[in-house]
């Protein structure tokens, strides 16, 4: 049965997701940092100056049992004007899924996290798009770490694989797609989708993946995980656009693969370099064997294991 959850926060709503037996329960207001345990901003403060009214994301919850798509779904209901800003559709089985380049990305019914969210900048320019996807996968990566040090796990493990895949180690743990919409010079719209293995046991043609439950042994209640996400989206969402350089570093540092060299195809051909960082485009820039540092974007560079 499909619903509205209204302001979860504010009125003490859940989303009515199963709870494993035995699952281990995640403090939504605190996600561990190495040996620190950071408490997310969830405060009334503006998103940007002069914008208080900003609603949280989160703020609205819509459930769905199962969907071909929470980000055609979300798509639409903003085209129609039914999704406002922080407006968050989640599905406990996403039959359709996508990733990046075009890849299929499914979730087992009940077990993993799919959820899209209705993100609307102000005074985000186009060229500066790609901090969006920087600040959804800060918060993947948060989520994640979180989980595995309250396991006792190494929250260092996790890295973030260019451009918006979640690793743990080798092992994929969650995949992000985005769909702009710009208007003139300007970001108008975003809607972040997140596909969280938490706990499944899927596979990957490319690269192996594993899941939370993998991770830590543990099963793990899908609401409180969502309500994690939506703190620490929250939080990387407040440094832009007058704090993108800190989030920007913060993404840059958590990189897999920084600084050592891999092995990639560039326009088909094997290519190594080592990556070194994320233009504003999001391209990748690398440096190859011969010294030289060039950017590169997803239709000419392809990450190899």
């Amino acid at each position: 049965m499909n619903g509205v959850v209204e302001n979860p926060r504010a009125f003490g709503a859940r989303l009515v997701f199963p709870t494993p037996a035995g699952s281990r329960r995640v403090n939504p207001f605190c996600v561990a940092a190495g040996d620190v345990c950071r408490r997310a901003l969830l405060t009334e403060e503006p998103l940007f100056r002069g914008m208080e009214s900003v609603p949280p994301i989160g703020h609205r919850v819509i459930r769905l049992d199962s969907v071909d798509s929470t980000n055609t779904y979300a798509a639409l209901a903003l085209s129609r004007g039914e999704a406002s800003h922080g407006t968050a559709v989640v599905a406990l089985e996403q039959t359709q899924g996508r990733g990046q380049r075009g890849r299929s990305w499914a979730t087992a019914k009940g077990l993993d996290l799919a959820v899209s969210v209705v993100l609307l900048p102000r005074h985000l320019a186009a060229s500066g798009q790609f901090l969006v996807a920087k600040a959804a996968a800060l918060a993947v990566h948060d989520v994640v770490a979180g989980v595995l040090a309250q396991a006792g796990a190494d929250p260092g493990e996790v890295r973030i694989k260019w451009p918006n895949d979640v690793l743990v180690g080798r092992s994929k743990v969650a995949g992000i797609l985005i769909m702009n919409e710009l208007q003139g010079l300007s970001l108008a719209s975003s809607v972040v989708g997140i596909g969280l293995n938490v706990n499944s046991r899927g596979g990957d043609s490319v690269w192996q993946a594993t899941s939370l439950l993998q991770e830590t042994r543990l099963p793990h209640g899908l609401d409180e995980l969502l309500e994690v996400l939506f703190g620490r989206l929250e939080h990387w969402w407040r440094q832009l656009p007058d704090d993108a350089g800190r989030l920007s570093k913060a993404y840059a540092d958590l990189l897999w693969g920084r600084g050592r060299f891999g092995d990639f195809l560039l326009d088909g051909r094997p290519f190594k370099a080592r990556p070194l960082d994320v233009d504003g485009s999001g391209r990748l820039l690398v440096e190859d064997e011969a010294g030289g540092v060039s950017a590169y974007g997803l239709e000419r560079l392809k990450l190899l294991r």
